[in-house]
């Protein structure tokens, strides 16, 4: 194609494949932090959510987002017509910055499919499926296609009109996916037993493994959207590894205060604290700048994931305290740290007045609004329509047989010849008095694995 620079594409077709890797990578945080018997349910959720979101970006939700990117036209700055509807024309031509359409509409793709996933790490252990799909599609349809347009859009009201800055999704991502959980969280409740039973993540080993993925593709959105392999680009990804790494230190500084140790769940959560924060400023902030955002966000999310119990709302997987606060710090702070070199304009530190601070909140207060509104509409119609919540027997038995007919774990292959070889193939020992099972001892009824 003429006018296509093939390094920039190459960049941007690469990181559209790391971040489409942070949803699994997502699945295996989320999977790792639920009970052992919902474990497949939340991984299916994230999965869920690459199928339905991948098909309405085709059919109108990049249309919507970007009609102006692939020619066609804004309505008032809300959101785009439908002129690309199925993709149309996006086969031949380039950006100005000599990327394929099509390479950029990929790209913003995968942003839509995990910020649709991230919302359901709040409903963990107790939706139903099939309502999270139809939610999934209703949310993304009327909430996140049109907010990118906001932000993101060449006319967008917030972005184009007021000055919001968003390099790569503090508000259109964070803000928004932590708001809609916050209000998916009232629709459903509480889980059975909730909080006066503390639910542990089942497997630390996974939550670790997701992190590092999600780590590693966040270069790839935060860094790809520079949409070059450029001075900007290298900017961002210096950025985001150093605000992640003090994001770490400063969880797991508040962990050592409070409780006398450190977790590995707290280092987990501390990256993905300093991971959202800095993504909306990483293009905007020198390294330093960066460190001070990823510091506090690690001790800000990590004090604020504790509010859930004194406000009593059941946010299983910490989305509102990691994702809407992470967000709301990273975008704030920008009308403090922003470097005008990089930003364009300068924040409080730098010698700015407060126009850009009072612009960066305004940004974070309309999409949490406007989230959070329609994600209660659209769970309370959902709710009372077709039903959101499994019953009490499956929550109680567990999502994943009852959604799924599936389990995460299975040991009933494991017979006495594995556990104990020496012992006498008669009668093997029961591993706990008054289970009422079969099982051989040392062998773990799969159903308590988690804490």
């Amino acid at each position: 194609m003429p006018g296509i620079d093939s390094g920039h594409t190459a960049w941007i077709l690469t990181s559209t494949a790391m971040v489409l890797l942070m949803t699994p990578g997502l699945a295996l945080f989320y999977g790792g932090m639920t009970r052992s018997k919902g474990v497949l349910n939340m991984m299916m959720m994230c999965f869920g959510a690459i199928g339905v979101v991948s098909l309405l970006w085709v059919c109108y939700g990049f249309s919507i987002a970007f009609s102006e990117e692939a020619g066609g036209d804004s309505v008032g700055g809300w959101f785009g017509d439908l002129s690309a509807a199925g993709m149309r024309g996006l086969l031949e031509g380039g950006e100005p910055g000599g990327v394929p359409v099509l390479a950029f509409a990929a790209f913003q793709m995968v942003f839509a499919i995990i910020t649709t996933a991230l919302v359901a790490g709040a409903v963990a252990d107790r939706a139903r499926f099939a309502s999270w799909l139809v939610f999934a599609v209703v949310w993304a349809s009327v909430v996140y296609f049109p907010v990118a347009h906001w932000v993101w859009g060449a006319s967008g009201w917030l972005g184009d009109g007021l000055g919001v800055l968003d390099f790569a999704g503090g508000t259109a991502v964070h803000v928004n996916a932590g708001a809609a959980a916050l209000a998916l969280a009232l629709v459903l409740g509480r889980r059975i037993g909730w909080p006066r039973e503390r639910v542990k993540p089942h497997n630390l080993p996974l939550v670790l493994l997701g992190a590092g993925l999600l780590w590693f593709g966040w270069f790839g959105f935060n860094a790809g959207s520079a949409l070059a392999a450029d001075g900007t680009a290298a900017v961002a990804l210096v950025n985001t590894q150093v605000a992640t790494a003090a994001a770490v230190l400063g969880w797991i500084g508040v962990e050592w205060i409070r409780y006398g140790r450190p977790t590995t769940l707290g280092a987990a959560s501390g990256a993905i604290a300093g991971l959202v924060a800095i993504t909306p400023a990483c293009a905007f902030v020198e390294p330093l700048g960066a460190i001070a955002i990823g510091l506090v966000a690690g001790v800000l999310c990590a004090l604020a994931v504790s509010l859930k119990f004194r406000l009593r709302y059941d946010d299983s997987l910490d989305v509102v305290g990691v994702h809407l606060v992470g967000g709301v710090v990273g975008s704030v702070l920008i009308g403090v740290l922003a470097v005008e070199v990089l930003a364009g304009e300068r924040g409080l530190l730098y010698g700015g007045g407060p126009g850009l601070l009072g612009i960066q909140v305004l940004g974070v207060l309309a999409v949490a609004a406007y989230s959070f509104a329609m994600a209660w509409l659209i769970g309370t119609v959902i709710d009372r329509t077709m039903g959101f919540r499994v019953t009490p027997d499956a929550e109680t038995e567990g999502v994943d047989i009852h959604e799924h007919a599936e389990v995460g774990y299975d040991f009933s292959s494991i017979g006495p010849t594995l556990v104990g070889a020496a012992a006498p193939a008669a009668a093997p020992a029961v591993a706990e008095a008054g289970t009422g099972d079969d099982r051989p001892a040392g062998v773990p009824d799969p159903e308590r694995v988690a804490g």
